[in-house]
């Protein structure tokens, strides 16, 4: 058993042969690789100006980089689990193209500052991916919120009918969601947008770097001004994480309104056959697959930021091997995200309305009862509480006569309180409760368009 040659000057023997089933994670970091080359670059290029290491090893250095990634490219690079992780499969790679010269390069720095930069970088990319993500999901609802701008279904609150209100009024909702989610992905961004390559292995280096040019080479704003917290920090990946479970809280929210809405039962809106699939034994059965299993997968995104958490909560500073549990967990949230994403995107754009279905559901349960208590309080100048009380007995009337609430008579209505008049029917419809609901932000078609201007100008 010999000892790894990358760090084993002080080690005698080899590492135990379980050791080498739990320590590497070149199976999962190698997703890596395209982060660890532009680091490498960045630093090699730092330290050629500098001085620290010649022009021409500096050169070689950069040549054997652009090799292997061609290789990579290529699938032709050869990924070997005895060395570990990425960046020692990296650097051993470049010793057998360009000889010792590649041992130059580790100079000044650490695989702890090393790690942590290539992970920022991904991150910071995964941030970037999962807004355009979110972008055309948006973009999706607002084509379906701009052609039902006008349609009527019910707005429920403990899922009993509660309010008229317009299938597009519902999908700038998730318009409305999604904005913030796309928000909280570049507030992360911007967060974690520091460099921690300079840092070495927690306390800096005495050798004569460039800390801001390596920064800004790699697109970092900055470079973080505490080498302790370079290295250790974990709070960008658990801010990603989160992100992440609130983006997929807010896709299984959506999920399940599908998974209702295309029940025989509702009828709302209808999938097709790229989203559905059949049963093995039901041959009528429709089943909403793809918005199911979005909402199942919101548990392992919510899993993914537990499970780093509680790896992060106990650690001292600064580096520990517990944090190499870091990437697996982020490369799963992002893997599982993005698809969701992508796959609520398609069948929102894909779904068709049913508003035939939508306003027979609004008219079974009095939703305009509360505009039938406005009209009492406007016209007739009750205090709404004693309004809301007529209300609730005309409402009664209606269900014992098993009629909707413009069906009841006048002298019906009457009875409960003499002074209603005709005028009160105005009121009692459906489309008039709803154009009736102009305030800002209400589910009124003028206002509905009024946002979809605004979301259309915003999102172009």
């Amino acid at each position: 058993m010999s000892t790894n040659k990358m760090w084993g000057g002080r080690f005698s023997a080899g590492p135990a042969a379980i050791m080498r089933e739990i320590t590497p994670s070149i199976d999962f970091d190698k997703r890596l690789a395209g982060e660890d080359l532009a680091g490498s670059r960045a630093h090699c290029r730092m330290l050629a100006q500098e001085g620290i290491i010649s022009k021409d090893d500096g050169q070689a250095i950069l040549g054997g980089l652009d090799t292997i990634e061609k290789e990579i490219a290529a699938g032709d690079f050869v990924f070997k689990r005895e060395l570990e992780d990425i960046h020692l499969n990296i650097e051993a790679r470049l010793a057998e193209l360009i000889g010792p010269a590649a041992g130059r390069l580790h100079t000044a720095r650490s695989r702890n500052d090393q790690v942590v930069t290539d992970f920022r970088l991904w991150v910071r990319s995964a941030c970037e991916r999962a807004g355009q993500g979110l972008l055309a999901l948006q973009q999706a609802l607002l084509a379906q919120a701009e052609k039902h701008a006008a349609t009527i279904l019910p707005g429920f609150t403990h899922m009993q009918v509660a309010q008229p209100v317009t299938f597009g009024h519902h999908m700038l909702a998730y318009v409305e969601m999604f904005a913030r989610d796309r928000g909280r992905f570049e507030d992360t961004r911007k967060r974690l947008n520091e460099s921690p390559l300079g840092a070495a292995a927690l306390a800096g280096t005495s050798f004569p770097i460039d800390r801001d040019t390596t920064a800004k080479a790699l697109g970092f704003a900055r470079p973080m001004r505490n080498s302790m917290d370079a290295i250790s920090a974990r709070d960008f990946a658990l801010e990603y994480l989160a992100a992440c479970s609130i983006a997929a809280v807010h896709l299984s929210r959506l999920a399940g309104e599908l998974v209702q809405w295309s029940t025989p039962a509702f009828g709302f809106v209808r999938l097709s056959d790229a989203f559905t699939t059949g049963s093995s034994i039901m041959p009528q059965k429709r089943n909403p697959d793809a918005a199911e299993l979005i909402r199942g997968k919101t548990g392992r995104v919510l899993g993914d930021f537990v499970a780093l958490a509680t790896v992060v909560k106990g650690l001292v500073l600064t580096y520990g091997t517990d944090l190499q549990e870091d990437k697996e967990r982020v490369f799963d949230a992002a893997d599982t995200l993005e698809i969701s994403l992508a796959a609520m995107a398609a069948m929102i754009a894909d779904l068709t309305a049913n508003p035939a279905r939508m306003r027979a559901a609004c008219e079974a349960g009095y939703p305009t009862a509360t505009d039938l208590a406005d009209w009492v309080v406007r016209v007739l100048k009750k205090p709404f509480r004693e309004a809301h009380h007529i209300a609730g007995s005309i409402v009664k009337l209606a269900e014992d006569a098993g009629v909707g609430l413009d069906a009841l008579s006048l002298a019906d209505m009457q009875t409960v309180e003499p002074a209603i008049t005709q005028d009160v029917f105005k009121v009692l419809s459906l489309d008039s409760s709803v154009n009736s609901r102009m305030s800002l932000g209400g589910t009124a078609p003028a206002r509905v368009k009024e946002q979809l201007a605004y979301w259309k100008g915003l999102l172009k």
